[in-house]
């Protein structure tokens, strides 16, 4: 298990409340007030701890390699799901997981990035960086539910798209591009949610939708704060200051209204209970499904259109 080391006293605690359990299992001595008042002391650190969680935390949590990936979400809150491979054009981009499947009564397109949680997982899911293929799967399986009346369900959580020679030579650029112009004009309810790291164009590709929210220990940002820190001040140790500059953690896009809700974590963060997340983010989707779908195409793209340009118009 990673644990990071402003987590550990955490962990200490819980040490403590499992080798007390394990003593009542082999012993007749009633440890049950003890397990309580620690499970409060346990509680109590964690509130305080992430009460005013610094940037370089929050950055931490949303990389944390406990976290929940979009697998995981899928297993806990979606039924019979049938993944779709492939791009029809070049090859299957293992980053990039999409498929069909329900979410309580609706019947949706999944489409998420996917980390993996070892070195032999994260080589062969390229670390949640996709290439142009993993795109051009996304934009299938877009038109595949657009074309069935589905509504579609991202899941962002990748460090930005993958920047090698190969992808580049393949169209990069293009593929997220058609992306982001193939979204705003999906005759379908579309609904955004970034679960960890929403890096560059890599995330943005997956994140054009109705409804965009983030997980409330995520970040989003334009480059990653190690990308922005070597660009601007030519070394890596200015990670927090880009942070800062870049308004990268949940509560600040929501008060710039880049997105539009914050999903709130379990005590602790995502990692420490990611079935909580998952149907924390089943039910946002259900409530969101269930005004989205009421609406007919035509206005449902009058308001995504009236939505982002409304953004993009504050920022000019």
């Amino acid at each position: 298990m990673f644990i990071y080391d402003f987590e550990k006293p955490i962990y200490e605690v819980e040490e403590e409340i499992e080798n007390l359990r394990q003593m009542a299992l082999n012993s007749s001595i009633d440890v049950h007030e003890e397990i309580e008042a620690l499970e409060r002391k346990k509680n109590e650190i964690i509130r305080e701890e992430f009460k005013n969680l610094s940037i370089d935390k929050v950055i931490k949590i949303a990389r944390h390699p406990n976290r929940p990936y979009t697998l995981d979400f899928v297993n806990f809150i979606v039924k019979d799901f049938v993944e779709v491979h492939g791009d029809r054009l070049f090859a299957d981009d293992k980053a990039i997981i999409a498929g069909f499947g329900y979410i309580d009564k609706y019947k949706v397109a999944i489409i998420g990035h996917q980390k993996g949680r070892n070195t032999k997982e994260n080589l062969y899911r390229n670390f949640g960086m996709a290439n142009p293929e993993g795109y051009h799967k996304s934009q299938r399986v877009m038109k595949l539910a657009e074309k069935f009346n589905l509504p579609i369900i991202t899941f962002v959580d990748t460090p930005g798209a993958y920047p090698g020679i190969g992808a580049e030579e393949r169209g990069q650029s293009e593929a997220i591009a058609r992306n982001l112009y193939i979204m705003p004009g999906l005759k379908v309810p579309t609904i955004c949610i970034i679960t960890g790291e929403g890096g560059s164009g890599g995330a943005l590709a997956l994140s054009v939708g109705d409804k965009v929210a983030m997980l409330q220990f995520a970040i989003y940002g334009v480059i990653s704060p190690e990308g922005c820190s070597s660009i601007l001040w030519r070394d890596g140790n200015h990670v927090v200051e880009a942070a800062k500059a870049m308004h990268v953690t949940a509560k600040d896009l929501y008060d710039l209204k880049v997105i539009d809700d914050i999903i709130e974590e379990p005590l602790g963060g995502a990692h420490r209970n990611p079935q909580q997340t998952a149907y924390a983010i089943k039910n946002y989707i259900v409530e969101n499904l269930k005004e989205l779908t009421r609406n007919n195409p035509r206005k449902l793209l009058d308001k995504r259109w009236e939505k982002w340009r409304t953004m993009t118009t504050n920022f000019l």
